[in-house]
């Protein structure tokens, strides 16, 4: 397989190389400022309207644009943070504009982008990205999950994991969102115990993004994060430089219904500015019992104090609250039910109620506050340093006691327990368990709770930037974290019962009666602190640029749990509070980029990481037992990509190799836990982007990637029991098995075409291919059973889009329409495997089918 991505990449590489390109007829010259200060806009793009061709301007502000072809041009200059420019153009040979002025459309969104990496498309960053702007997120999203506009990029996949309101996932070149960066206005989001992201916690977000970034592989961020995949760069609104504000209503299928609006004072001549926005979405959601209902707030104040000094205060969040699928099913039982692949097993009726179960509902909220302070030191330096603060709340819904079986269905099967109580509907039957409840003399035997994981979160990141020369850029920085997570569950319903008894939380009386929010199970607390820094040094030359990185970083974990231990004593000599387990990963990137006749680049990178173990691999079975020889897990990756850039037509094509050594993975197997340490991993493929326009009114696109993500070798497990005893040690025999979980192949077509003055059509096609099902590598026992897990059925589908912008009276307007799935495409979209590796055993959630929504944003 090595050879054949080999062979495949050094074709495609010659192919583009040898593309021809017709002799420039002409140089166009000039110099792009701030309007207002005259500063160089570094970075400011030079597009000629209706083409593919364009460049850069240098570190000087300056920008020298070859053209093919004479006569009448338009050309656009964009800059990040300010309004966009045209000028026309007569050129008859090389022409000289002189200085180009423009003027910020956001107040201190510039300074925001460099401190979070986000890249410039200036083919001089060797690394491989994919960049979404403000018009796909604005017309493609529709009623459609946050992480969805992305799937149309290289290596990524996302779905709905079940379909609920926020519940959706994406991978990264075969990696989970623990091992891709997630930044947020450069900002780190990842878990600090299990660095995963929930997009619950963010459902909102997409009302606020400005620009969404997709860096595959090592990425541009200097911070020391766990991206094994890439990274995921998300900025947002900050506050708009004129004053104005719009509304926007919206509708969808199965109640879907969105209202939102936004509203800006502008820069005012005092230097401050303050920016608005909030949003209110609710739907019954896509299978049966789904209902949502989200919040989104945003609020940006600005302080110009004077050219050397700005400060940006931000707060938003998007408190939510949604039902759930709990469980995945067999194939047949979707073809038996009523519902069909809208099946929901997770809930039932309690007074003509619908009343979800255990896994069935999750509530969160969790705001982020940051204050950033932009300080210009001299005409060559800079420091740009944010706090931030985050304190979230809510958890999922689950059933507790020794009947808990009687109120949800088998996760591993799909389907009900032998004891699981339903009505004749198939529903889950709370009347006679309630009852049950009632009549017993030592209270619930099963009841509803909450299992809370809250935190407090505060960091600080700081950047210093010094342009050393013309060339040569150094940046250091530290960032800084401290992060308390409080995890309990709590009694929330008591089903019928008078009281419940639970005698797992040892700081209280055995036998107490309990009630309505009284803790049960678990109540423990994780620390983690960070503490890292980072350097950067750069050059950047006319015909190439290179970088080399370091960051180092001491990642500290602590565990107190008085449920488990009491509060003033301890068992088996393991302490109530553990010591801190200290850790200090390091990670080493370098990259070199060749511009080749100012249309083409080639850029190699490679890296070098060592990984803190997460927090669960630390300490065993989430207990305060240390786990002694917790391993670094251990990156090594490589990349090489080709660039192309003409008039009408643009290329991005790269390779990557990453080893994945000694990954540390815990599952559990019924009550017992197994941490399977030292697994080794290859991922490797080629991903390939391309852009055709061959007008100014029609746009193409095209992606295509190809992967091969395999577990390197068979391992030995240890398995502990719900009381912290070893049982054994166990082989999993997973050497050469392909990854689960996400596409191996995939590609898209994309058009639009702007039929009508301002009225816009699109069209994406998106394929997915070669995507195993996700499986336990705890399960893979039997030295004699290499078979893959089963592969899902390929699939694809359709989507479109329409806009049309207008005005009313003196406010603008723009109309959407979305349809996705519009063939309404059948197709299995997540799965676990089963216990043959077959169609019949494997359990699954299906992909929606057609969906549709609507809306109209009007502009002032």
């Amino acid at each position: 397989m090595k050879r054949v991505f080999a062979k495949t990449l050094v074709l495609m590489l010659s192919l583009c190389l040898s593309a021809f390109v017709a002799m420039a007829q002409g140089t166009i010259t000039g110099k792009i400022v701030d309007a207002n200060t005259g500063d160089p806009l570094i970075g400011a793009t030079v597009m000629i309207e209706g083409t593919t061709l364009g460049c850069v301007a240098d570190e000087n502000g300056e920008f020298s644009l070859q053209v093919n072809k004479k006569g009448n041009l338009i050309l656009l200059f964009r800059f990040v943070g300010y309004e966009s420019l045209t000028k026309s153009v007569n050129l008859n040979k090389n022409q000289k504009l002189g200085e180009i002025r423009m003027s910020e459309s956001s107040v201190g969104l510039d300074e925001v982008m460099v401190s979070a990496s986000y890249v410039t498309a200036d083919r001089s960053t060797p690394i491989a990205y994919s960049s979404i702007e403000p018009e796909a997120l604005e017309t493609k999203l529709g009623n459609k999950e946050f992480p969805s506009v992305l799937k149309s990029t290289p290596s990524i996949y996302t779905t709905d994991n079940g379909g609920g309101y926020g519940d959706s996932r994406v991978t990264l070149r075969g990696f989970d969102t623990d091992n891709i960066g997630v930044l947020i206005n450069g900002v780190p989001v990842n878990g600090m115990e299990n660095g995963k992201v929930y997009w619950s916690n963010w459902a909102g977000l997409s009302d606020v993004t400005k620009y969404m970034q997709v860096q595959r592989g090592l990425g541009a961020s200097k911070l020391g994060l766990s991206s094994v995949g890439g990274t995921i760069n998300i900025i947002t609104q900050t506050t708009d430089a004129q004053m104005g504000g719009s509304v926007y209503y919206g509708v969808g299928n199965d109640g879907y219904e969105k209202m939102a609006f936004s509203a800006s004072t502008g820069l005012l001549k005092n230097g401050w500015a303050i920016s608005l926005s909030g949003s209110r979405t609710e739907g019954d959601g896509y299978f049966k019992g789904g209902e949502f209902l989200g919040w989104n707030y945003f609020v940006n104040v600005s302080k110009k104090i004077n050219d050397a000094h700005r400060l940006s205060f931000t707060a938003f969040g998007a408190p939510q609250k949604h039902n759930q699928r709990g469980n995945k099913a067999l194939i047949e039982d979707y073809r038996k039910h009523r519902d069909g692949i809208r099946m929901n097993t997770s809930y039932g009726y309690i007074n003509g109620q619908l009343v979800p179960t255990g896994y069935g509902y999750n509530e969160y909220h969790k705001p982020q506050i940051s204050l950033n302070h932009f300080w210009n030191i001299n005409d060559h330096s800079n420091l740009s340093t944010a706090v931030y603060f985050s304190k979230s709340t809510g958890g999922g819904k689950r059933v507790y006691g020794a009947d808990k079986n009687r109120l949800q269905y088998d996760y591993q099967t799909g389907r009900p327990y032998a004891e699981t109580s339903l009505t004749p509907e198939g529903l889950i039957d709370y009347e006679s368990v309630m009852s049950d409840n009632a009549a017993s003399v030592n209270g619930s035997t099963v009841v509803f709770t909450m299992e809370t994981n809250a935190h407090d979160w505060y960091g600080l990141l700081s950047t210093y930037t010094n342009n050393l020369s013309e060339s040569i850029c150094l940046t250091a920085g530290i960032d800084g974290r401290y992060y308390k997570g409080y995890h309990y569950a709590e009694i929330t319903d008591l089903l019928g019962g008078e009281y419940f008894v639970d005698n797992n939380i040892k700081y209280r009386e055995p036998n107490r009666q309990l009630f309505v929010g009284d803790k049960v199970n678990y109540h423990n607390i994780g620390n983690v602190m960070w503490l890292g820094g980072f350097v950067q040094a750069e050059i950047t030359k006319a015909l190439y640029s290179a970088f080399l990185s370091v960051s180092v970083s001491d990642q500290a974990y602590r565990r107190k749990d008085e449920g488990k231990y009491g509060r003033y004593s301890s068992i088996k000599d393991i302490p109530v509070t553990t010591s801190w387990q200290h850790f200090v990963p390091v990670s080493v990137k370098a990259g070199f980029n060749y511009k080749i006749g100012g249309f083409q680049n080639v850029f190699v990178n490679a890296g070098y990481v060592t990984k803190a173990p997460l927090m669960n691999n630390v300490f065993i079975n989430n207990s305060n037992e240390i786990q002694k020889d917790a391993k670094y897990e251990k990156i090594v990756t490589a990349e090489i990509g080709y660039g192309l850039s003409i008039e009408k037509f643009n290329l991005n094509l790269n390779g990557y190799y990453t080893k994945w050594m000694d990954k540390s993975v815990t599952k559990s197997i019924g009550n017992e836990k197994a941490t399977i340490p030292n697994i080794d991993a290859v991922h490797m493929g080629i991903e390939l982007e391309a852009g055709y326009k061959p007008c100014s009114t029609l746009d193409f696109k095209a992606m295509f990637s190809l992967g091969d993500w395999k577990w390197g070798d068979d391992v030995v497990f240890d398995l502990y029991n719900d009381q912290q005893e070893l049982i054994g040690s166990f082989n999993a025999y997973i050497k050469d098995l392909h990854v689960g979980n996400a596409a191996q192949t995939t590609a898209s077509l994309m058009g639009s075409w702007e039929l009508l003055p301002k009225f816009r059509i699109g069209v994406d096609w998106n394929y997915f291919g070669r995507n195993y099902a996700d499986f336990d590598p705890t399960l893979r026992n039997n030295a004699s059973d290499r078979s893959e897990s089963w592969k899902m059925p390929d699939y694809s589908t359709l989507d479109a889009n329409v806009s049309y912008k207008f005005k009313i009276g003196k406010v603008g307007a723009k109309f959407y329409c979305n349809v996705n799935n519009i063939l309404d495409k059948e197709y299995i979209a997540d799965a676990k495997d089963g216990s043959d590796h077959s169609t019949k055993s494997a359990l699954v959630y299906f992909g929606n089918g057609i969906t549709w929504s609507t809306g109209l944003k009007i502009t002032f």
